[in-house]
């Protein structure tokens, strides 16, 4: 789990850079910060389990096993990535791991999702599906909760909560305090984790999974999480404080995995230094395979 979360760090941190570069086009989302739910979910999965991703899915695919070259061949418009180059960093699609695509429109993926759980229902397989906090004021989230309850389908909808909805935070969008709490009308069992724990975020996902695999139905986890970058790559960040961000750094999820798993003796500071190492040389090498 630290050694995928590092390699997705080290990945968007290098595609802050190269956009900044000009070598990357088009617009860029990152999801630096939020490398514990991703993580957490994907380890929770089956090979035959079903991912929908978000605009702000490098993480979720990197989590799931995709190759960091084809991806960032991909954010290059390089022929050699995931979509030949066409799809950018907002529509990626790895069919050979299962993800099904990430999308530029907001709640855009949860449709999609159930009409692939029927085809997971017949495979006792599960579909994850991704969204922000912002997806919940579109009628589709909530035609789709209705949908996924009364046919039973077996979804773990997602939620990635870091606040904001672009720049606009929950308080000036919505009423409702939680997100989970849009669960309630359609009788959804719901669970609100800490995102930033991974081991929290896995074992929701267990659970969840569980239910769905039982023929139970859909579950809403809601993961409290936060970015620690702007909403894209160049954004300005004027709608939130210094003080916030710094305050959420504290919180970094690589920062208390890696403390946790120091402190129980389960890694020391040179195995912590050599994943930090492994991580860098995967993701020049992915450079230079974009490059090339």
């Amino acid at each position: 789990m630290l050694e995928r979360m590092q390699l997705i760090r080290v990945f968007e941190e290098k595609v802050i850079e190269l956009t900044h570069k000009k070598e990357l086009e088009g617009l860029v989302h990152v999801g630096i910060g939020q490398e514990g739910v991703a993580v957490g979910v994907a380890n929770a999965l089956l090979k035959k389990d079903y991912l929908y991703g978000t605009h702000r899915s490098h993480a979720h695919f990197l989590a799931r096993g995709a190759d960091p070259n084809r991806l960032m061949a991909e954010l290059g418009g390089k022929e050699t990535g995931f979509c030949l180059g066409h799809g950018g960093s907002m529509h990626i699609v790895d069919i050979s791991h299962r993800l099904m695509t990430a999308t530029g429109i907001v709640g855009g993926s949860i449709p999609l999702a159930l009409g692939t759980a029927w085809v997971a229902k017949e495979e006792k397989a599960i579909v994850i599906v991704f969204f922000g906090d912002g997806a919940i004021n579109t009628g589709g989230f909530h035609e789709c909760l209705n949908m996924a309850a009364l046919w039973k389908l077996p979804v773990l909808l997602v939620c990635e909560n870091n606040g904001y909805a672009e720049f606009t935070p929950m308080s000036a969008h919505t009423v409702v305090k939680n997100v989970s709490d849009h669960a309630k009308p359609y009788r959804l069992p719901s669970q609100i984790v800490n995102g930033n724990d991974v081991l929290a975020v896995f074992n929701a996902i267990k659970v969840a999974a569980q239910h769905a695999r039982k023929g139970k139905g859909p579950f809403l986890i809601e993961c409290l999480t936060y970015r620690l970058r702007g909403h894209y790559v160049g954004d300005p960040e004027i709608y939130r404080s210094a003080e916030e961000v710094t305050e959420w750094r504290n919180k970094d999820p690589l920062r208390l995995f890696s403390s946790k798993l120091l402190k129980k003796k389960l890694i020391d500071s040179k195995e912590l230094l050599s994943i930090q190492k492994t991580a860098n040389l995967k993701i020049d090498t992915a450079v230079n395979f974009m490059r090339k």
